[in-house]
């Protein structure tokens, strides 16, 4: 990013007048990836195709597989997933390091920031608020059938020191709302842009969508190949069609499946790909984005 670039973002950041979106990548290094976990359970029931690290597609066979009990399967992916197993009983909970000045969430808690958007499952954004000496709530998106359909009340309106958690694709707390298979990403799109066009947007609570509509957005932890990347800013961009008139930022790395050698041409494609978005990308590492900040912020390592 050029220096106009972490002008703007820094001081979105530092007046409150910026929102984060954050995907898998900001538990990198606590949580697996989508592919490492997906491989895994390629494995482990047998899926027969050879596009095993497609978490949503391997999920829609294990859930077939068992029945279509979606929510038997979630339970188990929630154990698997953010659990450190004792014997066959579910053990610790695997946390990041919040010790370190460096760890995304802490980064993020760090500024005035009165919501947060995120399709993880786990809940280290709340920690993180807590530990930093906030009052954060947690919200879970109902797009699903026993979500009730319309936005969960607020409990006050979010502050920088009362700050909402809004799960866009649902919480470890209540496996059924996760968006985990494919099928459970075209419902989810479809349930979104139905509800989005609706005149309330019951799906989001208002002060909640006036942090999507009138400022801009920070991708941390997605990758232009991830659907929850793909099926977050299209079917967002095709509803709150205001989005295209801010700046956003997003946080990438250079896709794995680019040839050797042809990583920048990659690059350029994607960076034009995303300017069509109205996003100016960093290209990098998470973890690298956030020793960066804080080396522009001046704070010590």
């Amino acid at each position: 990013m050029e220096k106009k670039d972490w002008d703007r973002l820094i001081y979105g950041l530092e007046s409150g007048y910026c929102t984060p979106f954050l995907g898998a990548g900001v538990c990198s290094g606590t949580l697996p990836t989508g592919g490492q976990l997906s491989s895994r359970w390629a494995q482990k029931e047998g899926y027969p195709f050879t596009n095993g690290r497609s978490l949503p597609d391997v999920m829609d066979f294990v859930v077939t597989m068992h029945g279509n009990d979606a929510v038997y399967v979630k339970e188990r992916v929630v154990e698997d997933l953010l659990y450190k197993k004792n014997g066959k009983k579910r053990g610790r909970p695997k946390l990041p390091d919040f010790s370190s000045v460096h760890e995304p969430h802490n980064v993020l808690a760090r500024f005035p920031l009165p919501v947060f958007f995120t399709t993880n499952y786990d809940d280290f954004m709340v920690r993180a608020l807590t530990e930093a000496g906030k009052e954060p709530f947690a919200l879970t998106c109902p797009w699903y059938e026993d979500g009730g359909g319309t936005a969960p009340d607020l409990p006050n309106r979010p502050t920088p020191e009362q700050p909402a958690v809004f799960h866009l694709h649902g919480s470890a707390a209540d496996p059924a709302s996760l968006v985990l298979s494919r099928s459970d990403y075209i419902r989810f799109l479809i349930n979104l842009s139905m509800n989005t066009a609706s005149p309330d947007h019951s799906f989001i609570p208002g002060p909640l969508l006036t942090s999507l509509t009138e400022r801009p957005l920070l991708f941390i932890g997605y990758s232009l190949q991830d659907w929850s990347f793909a099926v977050l800013f299209q079917g967002l961009l095709q509803t709150i069609s205001s989005l295209q008139q801010r700046r956003h930022i997003s946080i990438q790395l250079t896709p794995p499946s680019a040839r050797r050698g042809s990583e920048r041409i990659a690059e350029e494609y994607l960076t034009r790909t995303f300017d069509r978005w109205n996003i100016t990308v960093y290209w990098g590492k998470v973890e690298d984005f956030c020793q960066e900040l804080g080396a522009r912020m001046g704070w010590s390592a």
